[in-house]
C-alpha cells in the first residue's frame, strides 16, 4: 500500500462540550454550499481533467454533508438528532436534483463522446463511466413528467426511511419479571438487574439485556415474552411505513424501466439480477437443509429433557438450547467463556490484533482533543509507517436515543492530500463481560472501519472507503471474524479476573461447538433474505402473514405467534431487497480466508497483500476483480461448501 508522503491533513474539529446544534447545521449547510459551487464549476469547465476534478470536489462535499446522518443516530441530544434528520432531507433532496439535472448530465455525456476521454487513466475513466451510470439510474433521460415524479418519490423515500429508523431507535420495550425468573443468568447479569419497589426486575430489548437473557435464561415463558417484545419493536407504526416505502421503490423501479425493485437494486451489484437473488436464496437453503434438519433434531431432543411433550423448537428456544448443547455435548460453557472477555481487554486486544495484521498503529486521542459527542466515545489516530492516515471513533455502549444495532458510519470521506478518512463504530455492548459472539461481532464491525480508513487514501471520492458493490462490503468484515476464533490470537488478550489466559483446549472446543448450528443459522438467514427480497419483489397486503409464510418455507424454526419482526428489521431500509448480501459475502469471505495460513495468521506477505489488493483499493475496481487479483483466480463456492460440511 502506498500513501501520500506529504504531511496529511488534520482531522476535523468537533465541538466537544460546545454548540453541537450550530456545528452540525454549519457543517452540513457549508458543505452543501461548497457542492453547489463545485457543480457550477463542472458546468463551466472545458476539459476532461477540469470537469472531473470539479466533480470530485463536488462529490467530496456531498459526502461530507451526507455524514450528518451519523448525528441523527448517535447524538445524545434529541434536538441535534432531529435537526440532523432535517438536514439529511436537504442533502438527499439536493442529490436527487443533481441526478435529474439534464444540463449537468450533458456535460458528462459530451465528455464521454469526445476524443479526450480516451486519454483518461483507468481511475478517471471509471469515475466517468460510473457517473453516467448513476445519472441513468436516476432517470435523467426520461421525460419531464417522469423526472418530476421520480423527484417526488425520492424525497418521499428519504422521509419514510428516516421515520422507519427513528421508530426503531426510539422504541425500547421491556418485560418485568420476578427475580427467580432470571434463573440461569450469570451472577453479574442478575446483580446488574435488581428488583424494583414492586419486587420485579425490568429487562429491556436493548442488546446487553436481550442477548444474555436469550442465551442463558432458563425460563422459557420469560424468553418468549422478551422475544415477543423485541420482535414487536416499532409495531404497528412501521408496518404502514414499510408498505409505503415498498410502494415507492416499486414505482421508482417501474418508471426506470425495470420489472421490479430487486432488478433495479441488483443492476449495480455482484449478483447482477433479481432472479439471481431468488436462485441464491434457494441454493443456500437447499445446501443447508440436511444439516439444519439434523441440528434441529438435536435441539428438540435436548428440549424434551425439560419438556417431554415438546414437538417443536421455537425461535426463542434456539439460542438457549444451542448453548446447552454446546455446554453438555461439546464441553463449552458460555458463562465460563465470557469470563475471559472483559470489555476493556477485548477492545484493546482488537486494536493490537488488527494493528499487527495490517501494519497499523492506533494512538489514543484524549477526549478533550477529539471533541466527541459523548464520554463513552474512544478516539484513535490511525498510523501507517509513522504517518497518520485517519482517525476512528468507537461508540460502543447503549444509551437512550442511540442507534440500536451495530454498524460503521462515515464521518469524513478520505481524499489523499485533502481530508483524512474518519469513521465511527456504533455498537451496544455491555461495559462488563462480553459473550464470545459479541467479540466476533466487534471484530466484524471493526473490519468495516479498517476498510473505510485503508480505502480512503486515494484521489477520487467516488471510490473512497467501503465503495465496492454493496453485496461485497460484508466479506472483508466476515473474514476478520476468523481472528476472533484463533487460540493464539485470543491468547493475546482473553484473560479472566485471575489473569489466566483462555486455554487453547477451550478455544478448540469452542470452535468445534461453533460448527453446531451452521445449518440452522444458514436456514434462518435465508428466511430473513427471503423477506428482504420478496417483500420488494411484489405487493403483499399482510406483511406479517407473508413473513410468517417465508419463515415456514426457509427456516427450521416456526414463526413466533403474535410477532411482527419486519417492523424492527432495520436492514429492510439500508439493504432493501439485498439482505442476501450477508451470506453472499460469507461465501467470498471463506474463499478469501483460504489464502491465509491458519498456522500463522499474521504472516505479513499474505496479510499485506490482502490489505493492499482488496482493502486499500476501495472501489477502484469491481469486487470480483479485487478478489481474483488477491487469490490469483476467480472466487468460488468451494471453501464455503467445505466449511458448511465440516
Amino acid at each position: 500500500m502506498t500513501h501520500d508522503t506529504h504531511a496529511p491533513p488534520a482531522p476535523i474539529d468537533l465541538p466537544g462540550a460546545g454548540d453541537w446544534l450550530g456545528w452540525v447545521a454549519a457543517r452540513c449547510e457549508g458543505q452543501l454550499d461548497e457542492a453547489r459551487r463545485r457543480v457550477e464549476q463542472v458546468k463551466a469547465a472545458s476539459g476532461a481533467a477540469d470537469v472531473l476534478s470539479a466533480w470530485n470536489a463536488a462529490e467530496t462535499a456531498i459526502g461530507n454533508a451526507g455524514s450528518v446522518a451519523l448525528w441523527a443516530e448517535v447524538h445524545p441530544d434529541a434536538a441535534v438528532r432531529d435537526r440532523a434528520d432535517e438536514l439529511g432531507q436537504e442533502v438527499q433532496k439536493y442529490v436527487t436534483e443533481l441526478g435529474l439535472d439534464r444540463d449537468l448530465y450533458a456535460v458528462f455525456a459530451d465528455l464521454a463522446a469526445t476524443p479526450g476521454a480516451e486519454s483518461l487513466d483507468a481511475d478517471a475513466r471509471r469515475v466517468l463511466d460510473h457517473t453516467l451510470r448513476d445519472f441513468r439510474r436516476t432517470g435523467v433521460d426520461r421525460d419531464e413528467a417522469t423526472r418530476e415524479r421520480l423527484r417526488e418519490l425520492s424525497e418521499r423515500s428519504v422521509l419514510l426511511s428516516q421515520d422507519f429508523g427513528r421508530h426503531i431507535r426510539d422504541d425500547v420495550r421491556s418485560v418485568r419479571l420476578a427475580p427467580e425468573r432470571l434463573a440461569g443468568l450469570p451472577d453479574d447479569y442478575r446483580a446488574a438487574h435488581a428488583a424494583d419497589d414492586d419486587g420485579l426486575v425490568t429487562i429491556t430489548t436493548d442488546y446487553p439485556d436481550l442477548v444474555p437473557f436469550m442465551t442463558f435464561g432458563a425460563d422459557g415463558a420469560a424468553r418468549r415474552d422478551l422475544s415477543l417484545a423485541a420482535n414487536n419493536v416499532a409495531w404497528p407504526v412501521n408496518d404502514q411505513v414499510l408498505q409505503d416505502l415498498f410502494a415507492v421503490r416499486r414505482e421508482t423501479a417501474t418508471l426506470l424501466g425495470h420489472d421490479s425493485w430487486p432488478d433495479y437494486d441488483t443492476e449495480v451489484k455482484m449478483i447482477g439480477s433479481g432472479r439471481a437473488v431468488a436462485d441464491f436464496i434457494d441454493r443456500i437453503s437447499d445446501a443447508a437443509l440436511e444439516r439444519a434438519g439434523r441440528e434441529l433434531a438435536v435441539l428438540l431432543e435436548r428440549k424434551r429433557q425439560d419438556e417431554p411433550d415438546a414437538d417443536t423448537v421455537e425461535t426463542y428456544d434456539s439460542r438457549y438450547y444451542s448453548e446447552l448443547v454446546r455446554r453438555e455435548q461439546y464441553d463449552v460453557d458460555g458463562q465460563v467463556v465470557r469470563t475471559y472477555f472483559p470489555f476493556e481487554q477485548v477492545r484493546q486486544g482488537l486494536l493490537d490484533v488488527t494493528g499487527r495484521l495490517f501494519g497499523l498503529e492506533w494512538t489514543p486521542v484524549p477526549h478533550a482533543e477529539a471533541g466527541t459527542w459523548h464520554d463513552d466515545v474512544a478516539s484513535y489516530d490511525v498510523g501507517l509507517d509513522g504517518v497518520r492516515i485517519g482517525r476512528i471513533h468507537l461508540d460502543l455502549h447503549p444509551r437512550e436515543g442511540k442507534f440500536k444495532h451495530a454498524a460503521q458510519f462515515d464521518m469524513v470521506t478520505g481524499i489523499a492530500g485533502q481530508q483524512l478518512p474518519e469513521g465511527v463504530l456504533v455498537c451496544n455492548f455491555s461495559r462488563g463481560l462480553m459473550e464470545h459472539d459479541e467479540v466476533v461481532t466487534l471484530f466484524h464491525e471493526f473490519g468495516h472501519l479498517v476498510h473505510h480508513v485503508l480505502g480512503g487514501q486515494g484521489e477520487w471520492a467516488r471510490f473512497s472507503g467501503v465503495a465496492t458493490e454493496w453485496d461485497f462490503v460484508e466479506a472483508p468484515s466476515q473474514m476478520l471474524e476468523e481472528w476472533a476464533w484463533d487460540a493464539g490470537v485470543l491468547a493475546t488478550f482473553a484473560r479472566n479476573e485471575a489473569g489466566e489466559t483462555i486455554p487453547a483446549d477451550l478455544v478448540a472446543a469452542m470452535r468445534r461447538a461453533d460448527h453446531f448450528g451452521k445449518g440452522t443459522h444458514a436456514a434462518q438467514q435465508m428466511a430473513y433474505a427471503a423477506r428482504s427480497y420478496y417483500f420488494h419483489a411484489g405487493p403483499h397486503d399482510d406483511l406479517t402473514a407473508y413473513g410468517d409464510e417465508l419463515q415456514r418455507r426457509y427456516s427450521v424454526f416456526p414463526p413466533l405467534e403474535g410477532a411482527h419482526m419486519h417492523c424492527a428489521f432495520g436492514h429492510l431500509d439500508g439493504y432493501s431487497s439485498g439482505y442476501y448480501t450477508y451470506m453472499w459475502s460469507l461465501v467470498i469471505a471463506k474463499d478469501l480466508f483460504s489464502a491465509f495460513d491458519e498456522a500463522d495468521l499474521f504472516a505479513p506477505e499474505v496479510a499485506h497483500a490482502y490489505r493492499d489488493k482488496v482493502l486499500a483499493m476501495g472501489g477502484r475496481r469491481d469486487a470480483a476483480d479485487l478478489v481474483e487479483d488477491f487469490l490469483g483466480r476467480p472466487y468460488s463456492f468451494d471453501a464455503w461448501a467445505a466449511w458448511l460440511a465440516e
